[in-house]
């Protein structure tokens, strides 16, 4: 399957409810610089669309914001429930707005799960004139040695998996999802930097909570995982990298200017 219809395979779009804590606990969190500019505008109802744990939704919570998630898997949503967050569960493209109206969406990490036309029109729907969206996604970079380490335990225990330790190949469905859509304004993309260092315990406990990593199934990805983790000990007992977010940020034009 193409990466740019992943969110055809809703079974492995759901399959991060089986890590659900795990990936609490991993995630990274969105940089503040975006947060400070998605916040900016002072927005008083948000949408988190595919909220997962709640990771983006609380940081805006502590903000000020009322926030709402929705997200797919029920797993996810009760962890998030858990830090206070009020999600509903539902694919976003099938989710019952029921009426209501946001000043900013966001979508941390899930764009590509969410049928890219669907996705389109009913954010145009939900959100208010004037409103934000923004959907934002993070990769990483892992520097030598351990780049060339992890490319050959890959090829030997897990050679269909191949962007763990270097640039994410962008889904064409986060990059330009509203291509010559009249409703929003010409995006904008922001890229924010940052090095992060993480430990041979905190490295296998975030890989192991993507969705190529989980079709390995439970006997082959602990296999890998405690080769990957002896293999970071043996290089030092970490793993420097260059991580980066990027945003895609719009706005809602008024339906006047949408022809």
């Amino acid at each position: 399957m193409e990466s740019h219809e992943l969110h055809l395979d809703r079974a492995r779009g759901t399959s991060f409810g089986s890590v659900a804590e795990q990936y609490d606990r991993y995630r990274p969190e969105a940089p503040d610089e975006l947060i400070d500019e998605l916040t900016a505008g002072r927005p008083t109802r948000v949408l988190d669309v595919g909220c997962g744990t709640g990771k983006v939704a609380r940081t805006l919570a502590r903000r000020g914001l009322a926030v709402l998630g929705v997200e797919a898997d029920e797993r996810m949503a009760d962890v998030a429930r858990g830090h206070g967050v009020e999600v509903e569960v539902a694919p976003f493209e099938a989710w019952d707005d029921a009426g209501r109206r946001f000043d900013l969406l966001t979508c941390g990490d899930a764009w590509h799960w969410i049928d890219p036309d669907a996705g389109v029109a009913k954010a145009a729907r939900v959100l208010a004139t004037g409103g934000t969206m923004a959907w934002f996604w993070n990769s990483s970079q892992v520097e030598e040695p351990v780049a060339s380490a992890f490319a050959r335990v890959y090829e030997q225990h897990a050679p269909e998996i191949v962007w763990v330790w270097g640039p994410r190949d962008t889904t064409r469905s986060e990059r330009v999802p509203l291509s010559g859509r009249d409703a929003f304004s010409p995006i904008e993309e922001k890229v924010y930097r940052r090095e992060r260092v993480l430990t041979a315990d905190q490295w296998v406990g975030l890989v192991a909570t993507s969705s190529d990593h989980l079709r390995l199934g439970a006997e082959r990805l602990a296999a890998l995982l405690r080769v990957v983790h002896g293999t970071i000990e043996s290089l030092g007992g970490h793993v420097r990298m260059q991580h980066e977010t990027t945003a895609l940020i719009c706005h809602r034009r008024p339906a006047s200017s949408t022809g």
